[in-house]
């Protein structure tokens, strides 16, 4: 008997080594998402790209996320994105539950002194971008207005959503190039501008990326009912060979290096960033759980199906590109100030 009992506490103790590499190789982010919810919080109107563009990544984010938390959409528009912001950096939780995207512009805006943000965008924790992609300025073709040259000749309303590129371009090429574009502010999300536009209350919209219009409005780039005036980035788009970059149409080299910062922040594209305060080892994993579902085939057959361009940048990238930009030389980013203002300027 007591052989019996020796030999069963032995076999016993042999169990347990055998399971305690399990314990010991547990993975703490696994633990920490299982049966948790990311909230992925927008901050502008549903419809609109930033919208469209989250939704997407929050149909897939989670099931590459250890522990396959779920992803819950939430728009918190206000701002021109600074409401999220400003939530995600100061308010929500910081334990990497909460996933935000904001406007690509912040960085810039920082880089001026803009008072309206009241954040570091270089403290918060970058996860990636579905797609870098050239803004555009495009109006009507009922307008009559085909080229930038006719919008020096003429005022051309434009639709923005406050102290965004919406309302940044056009103010920049007016006082640089001459145009006479007439900024509405206070539109909360770019398919607001979009029915706007419809309805005639404006003739263009500020800025939308290239993509957007694709994959949004199909149908107007078929039939023809908008011009693209401009493009902004670094280098044109493959398919608009023949509209121009905002920084070439720029009178000398001086008012070329304020337009190229303005056209920079196209890589930041559609961010996706998290609280300062979220543990490294948890926007790592974010980051490489971001890395998986760019290249999943799922996830890039769903972006084709809805016409979504996908050209992504990584979370360290990101990081990188928004601490240039916000950072950029003082004399060129106080021009760009002086120029299109900050917020409290841009929202009178």
């Amino acid at each position: 008997m007591t052989r019996f009992v020796l030999r069963t506490f032995t076999a016993g103790i042999f169990r347990l080594a055998a399971c305690a590499p399990l314990y010991a190789h547990a993975d703490p982010i696994e633990d920490f998402y299982r049966n948790k919810t990311i909230d992925l919080v927008i901050g502008y109107t549903p419809g609109g790209t930033y919208d469209l563009y989250a939704r997407l990544v929050g149909r897939f984010l989670g099931d590459f996320i250890p522990g396959k938390p779920r992803v819950v959409v939430r728009n918190m528009p206000g701002g021109g994105s600074r409401v999220a912001s400003g939530w995600v950096y100061g308010v929500g939780p910081k334990d990497g539950t909460v996933i935000a995207t904001a406007d690509q512009s912040l960085a810039i805006e920082q880089a001026m002194g803009d008072k309206g943000v009241a954040f570091d965008v270089n403290k918060f924790h970058y996860i990636g971008n579905p797609n870098a992609d050239n803004n555009t300025l495009a109006v009507m073709a009922s307008s009559g207005v085909k080229t930038i040259e006719d919008a020096k000749q003429r005022e051309v309303p434009v639709g923005a959503t406050g102290g965004s590129t919406s309302s940044q371009y056009p103010k920049a090429m007016n006082a640089l190039i001459g145009t006479k574009f007439k900024i509405i502010m206070g539109y909360p999300g770019g398919n607001d501008i979009n029915l706007a536009m419809e309805r005639g209350e404006v003739m263009g919209r500020g800025s939308n990326a290239w993509g957007a219009w694709k994959s949004t409005r199909p149908q107007w780039l078929a039939e023809k009912k908008i011009n693209v005036l401009v493009q902004m980035g670094l280098s044109k788009a493959p398919d608009l060979p023949d509209t121009p970059l905002m920084m070439d149409l720029a009178k000398n080299d001086e008012d070329r290096q304020v337009l190229k910062l303005l056209s920079a922040p196209t890589t930041i594209g559609r961010p996706l960033f998290v609280s300062p305060a979220v543990p490294r080892e948890r926007v790592q994993a974010l980051r490489e759980a971001f890395g998986r579902m760019i290249t999943d085939k799922g996830f890039l057959d769903a972006a084709a199906k809805e016409t979504f361009d996908i050209n992504p940048v990584s979370g360290e990238e990101m990081q990188k590109i928004v601490g240039e930009i916000s950072t950029a030389p003082k004399i060129v980013a106080d021009r760009l100030t002086q120029i299109i203002g900050g917020i409290e300027q841009n929202l009178r």
